[in-house]
């Protein structure tokens, strides 16, 4: 009986743990996991504080090249923390040459560097965004149907001069095909032309999740319009630096680079 109640002091703390705080997701590179823990705790994440739903719910993620562990530490209301280590899973990514692209979209003229400059910050801003409506609880769809000609994480060569890694993943379907909402939102950006990116569509998930379009022919959703998911947002184009008509679709959690195709199901087979 001394051994058995040994035992329960000890399993009654993890138990406890257990309870207090749960995530569901993929703790690999580019994955994200929605927490849950009791209502009113503070989450504290790679030294960063997220946001906490009424009903103890945030989120945490993982970019491209993540350590293979993570900090979590979870705060209750009655003072109890509680810490855990992540171990994140690591993975291949693929190469991708891409050639024949005009010299100006790989490497920039003079004129036009701080206008790129300026399109950076103003994805930056926004991607900061810490709303605190938590839309990314409808869930994730695609936003676009076609065949996936561009992978998150891959490593791309362009006119042989290697680029950052990839970090959306592509759709290629034709010149006007419907780009929907993929989750409930609301629109943060909306520019019609950014040098790199083109028509360029930036939707806020809540919490720091947002979602961005890129390489866009038109937008039907204004500046600060709340969408719900599956409604028609854009059209599918070929603007900025494309070399043929394809949705690339990223995701971010503030800075931290998502691989889009960890939230959805696999794409459906074309009819």
């Amino acid at each position: 009986m001394r051994i058995l109640l040994a035992l329960l002091a000890l399993l009654l703390p993890s138990l406890a743990q257990a309870a207090d705080l749960t995530l569901e997701g993929q703790a690999t590179q580019g994955g994200l996991l929605i927490g849950r823990t009791q209502p009113g705790s503070v989450v504290v994440f790679e030294n960063r504080r997220m946001r906490v739903t009424a009903d103890g719910r945030f989120l945490i993620g993982f970019g491209r090249d993540a350590e293979s562990t993570a900090s979590l530490e979870v705060t209750l209301p009655n003072g109890t923390s509680i810490r855990q280590d992540i171990a994140v899973a690591p993975r291949t990514f693929d190469i991708q040459r891409i050639d024949g692209l005009p010299e100006k979209m790989v490497t920039p003229p003079p004129e036009v560097l701080a206008r790129i400059k300026a399109d950076n910050e103003a994805v930056r801003k926004v991607r900061q965004t810490d709303g605190a409506e938590p839309f990314f609880t409808s869930g994730f769809v695609w936003p676009a149907q076609g065949r996936i000609s561009g992978v998150y994480g891959s490593q791309r060569i362009l006119n042989g001069q290697p680029r950052q890694p990839h970090y959306g993943i592509d759709i290629a379907a034709p010149v006007g095909s419907a780009v929907v909402a993929p989750a409930d939102g609301v629109v943060t950006l909306a520019h019609p032309d950014m040098y790199y990116t083109g028509a360029t569509l930036i939707i806020d998930h809540g919490h720091g999740l947002s979602s961005t379009f890129l390489h866009l022919d038109s937008m039907a959703v204004k500046l600060g319009e709340r969408v719900k998911q599956g409604q028609r947002v854009a059209t599918v184009g070929a603007t900025g630096r494309a070399t043929g008509p394809h949705l690339d679709w990223r995701i971010n959690l503030f800075d931290i680079r998502i691989d889009p195709a960890l939230l959805v199901p696999p794409m459906p087979a074309a009819n």
